[in-house]
């Protein structure tokens, strides 16, 4: 036999072998299960939390929780300051109105911010589903409110304008009877996973094909309570997705950061460092939520140079960045989370190429200069830039091993030339244009190519 039809025989095989694999319902079998291609290369993420609690949007989206425990003074006082004594959550629902939602505008504005998934909040801790869900007794957004498949609608805008679509689900609700009934028999009862969860989830995955399960809301019960693995062997296995869906690690109390197919181990995760697996740090564009708030103020929102250094510091350390916002109970994205992402988007047409199918490189952040931080690709590595020196020279410590040639090549992506530099045995020395004419702003990309 011929050596490229040997090899070529070889890799059928073993093709044939990844397509056979049949996962068992355990986390030993489950974790051999590699990561789909796509989820590492997309980089970029955009999460929406979106329901109910859009419409008081005071607060956060734990408004009813907080609310009912007593344990928000804030929230009790405007309860009673503008509503009925007798008034319910329930009846903030037929105000979420989402008379101006338009997903394709959703879907044009995610795409020119350079994400590549979107996830939505499908069910939050609320119950509330985005879905016309068969198991969620008239409390979704067909029956009450939008009177809309709007889960359907932004999934289908989404993938028209061909990006990956991604589900949040909440396995708890707060104050679901039938869920309280097994919290309080310790939860050696699973009525609530039976005859909800599992039929819901389900559901979801054979009626709208998400690419990522994002799961939530599984911290007070293990992860045998919610049949989880069950659940995982078959969405691996039989599901309609099963090649190219994503989840993460949030399937039970004591599973995050060690399970599924990404970790992100609590909101924000942001370690600053390589990890074992791969992560994505799930942030917020506004600091003090994950739903949209009417009483925000400008300071709490990140400022352009800040999600900047986030995505930098993330990407470099190979996680994915899932940036969220939260639309109004209307249906419109507000505009300073426009403009974020709108800058975001205009910053990664040039500077793109140091982000996107990266990769981590040897050192992640500079040794000498905090200020920078590395990817690789493209037989390149990229010195990612967050501040300007004052005089137009940047200094380098982690890269000195690539300046050894004379030949090695520097240039700041969007500009034209390559770049002076100067080596000692400690650092290197890059000169900057001038600022005036470099085309990037809140942070500038240094692509450094040697001859090797």
């Amino acid at each position: 036999m011929k050596t490229g039809v040997f090899f070529a025989t070889l890799w059928l095989f073993w093709l044939h072998l990844a397509w056979a694999t049949k996962y068992e319902p355990n986390w030993k079998s489950l974790d051999k299960r590699p990561l789909p291609d796509w989820f590492d290369k997309a980089k970029i993420g955009i999460f929406l939390h979106w329901g109910v609690f859009s419409v008081p949007s005071f607060g956060s989206e734990w408004f009813w929780s907080e609310w009912q425990s007593n344990s928000s003074a804030r929230i009790n006082s405007y309860m009673k300051a503008n509503y009925p004594p007798n008034f319910t959550y329930q009846d903030f629902a037929k105000d979420f109105s989402a008379e101006f939602f338009n997903s394709s505008q959703w879907a044009d504005l995610f795409k020119r911010a350079g994400a590549n998934y979107v996830v939505l909040t499908s069910k939050h801790h609320e119950g509330f589903t985005l879905w016309p869900s068969e198991y969620s007794f008239s409390w979704n957004a067909k029956d009450i409110g939008p009177h809309r498949d709007l889960l359907g609608d932004l999934g289908n805008a989404v993938k028209r304008a061909g990006l990956k679509f991604g589900v949040y689900h909440s396995l708890f609700e707060w104050f679901n009877p039938i869920y309280l009934a097994d919290k309080r028999r310790n939860f050696t009862t699973q009525k609530f996973v039976d005859n909800k969860v599992l039929l819901e989830m389900k559901e979801l995955v054979s009626n709208y094909k998400p690419w990522v399960i994002w799961s939530d809301g599984d911290w007070e019960a293990d992860d045998t309570y919610w049949r989880s693995t069950d659940f995982l062997a078959w969405l691996y296995n039989e599901s309609p997705v099963k090649d190219q869906v994503v989840v993460n690690d949030r399937w039970g109390r004591g599973t995050t950061c060690i399970h599924g197919d990404f970790i992100n181990c609590h909101d924000r995760y942001n370690p600053g460092k390589l990890q074992r697996k791969k992560w994505e740090n799930a942030m917020t564009l506004d600091r003090e939520s994950w739903g949209f708030r009417r009483n925000a103020d400008l300071s709490d929102y990140l400022t352009p140079h800040q999600l900047l250094t986030v995505l930098a510091q993330t990407i470099s350390c190979g996680g994915n960045l899932l940036i969220n916002l939260g639309p109004t109970k209307e249906g419109t994205i507000a505009p300073i989370f426009q403009d974020r992402l709108t800058q975001l988007g205009a910053w990664l047409r040039i500077n793109g190429e140091a982000i996107y199918n990266s990769r981590p490189w040897i050192v992640q952040n500079d040794t000498v200069n905090p200020q920078v931080w590395y990817t690789s690709g493209n037989n390149a590595v990229y010195a990612i830039d967050l501040e300007w020196p004052l005089d137009n020279k940047v200094i380098l410590g982690g890269a000195v091993s690539l300046f050894k040639s004379p030949d090695t090549a520097v240039s700041l992506l969007g500009n034209l030339g390559k770049l002076k530099w100067v080596m000692n045995s400690r650092r290197v020395e890059v000169h900057l244009p001038d600022k005036a004419t470099a085309k990037s702003e809140g942070a500038w990309v240094l692509k450094i190519a040697t001859s090797n």
